[in-house]
Parts: structure tokens; sequence; C-alpha cells
């Protein structure tokens, strides 16, 4: 059974950084499409940021973080993405949801995480 699991969530201050990280387990298949999104109260889920690999490389930004987030994976662990965001913004306080799938895509895919708390507060 595929399984996300994200972590690096908590409490920051305005302008601080974080780090969200997603590992995959459960599953020999490639993910070659490992994004984040986020849901704040009362509002829909929408993409932060999405990285696309295999034949090509892609890597796609939510306006909102344009500039301040960036979107890798672990060098030594294939199945694993980082999210790092800057600057951060009361704004950027949401439920972070890691996804994941095979095709190489920017949409969102089958496999979704239980999400991890980021509140962005003085």
């Amino acid at each position: 059974q595929v399984q996300l699991v994200e972590s690096g969530g908590g409490l920051v201050q305005p302008g601080g950084s974080l780090i969200l990280s997603c590992t995959i387990s459960g599953t020999m298949v490639d993910m070659n499409a490992m994004s984040w999104y986020r849901q704040a109260p009362g509002k829909q889920r929408i993409l932060v940021a999405a990285l696309v690999t295999g034949h090509q490389s892609i890597r796609k930004f939510a306006e909102a973080v344009q500039g301040r987030a960036t979107i890798a994976r672990d060098n030594a662990k294939k199945n694993t993405v980082h999210l790092q965001m800057n600057r951060l913004k009361v704004e950027d306080t949401a439920v972070y949801y890691c996804n994941a799938g095979p095709d190489s895509v920017t949409s969102p895919q089958d496999y979704w995480g239980r999400g991890t708390q980021v509140t962005v507060s003085a």
C-alpha cells in the first residue's frame, strides 16, 4: 500500500523559513511527479509547488509562493521530496499535503498524504 508521510510543519514567525518533507513508501514504481498542495480553512486545496521528473524536468509554483519556495528531491532518498519556503507570511498558514504519482504531469495524481499543519503567526 502506497503511503505518503509529511513532516516539518509547525508554528513559524512571519519572515521565517521552514522545510517540509514527504517520504513515499510501499511502492517500487517511480514517482515522476511529486507535489505540494495546501488548504487553508474554508478554502479549496491548491497547488503550491510541483516537481516533475522522468523524460523532462519541470518545476511549477503557485504565484503566491513564486520566488519564496523551492522544491527538490532528496539526493539520497529517491522517493522523498522537500519543499522549502522562505519569507513566510501569515497567509501561508494552511495544511500542506504531499501528492505523488507516476505520470510526468503537474496535475494532481492518485496518492495523497494526510497533511501537515503550517501556522505562520507572531
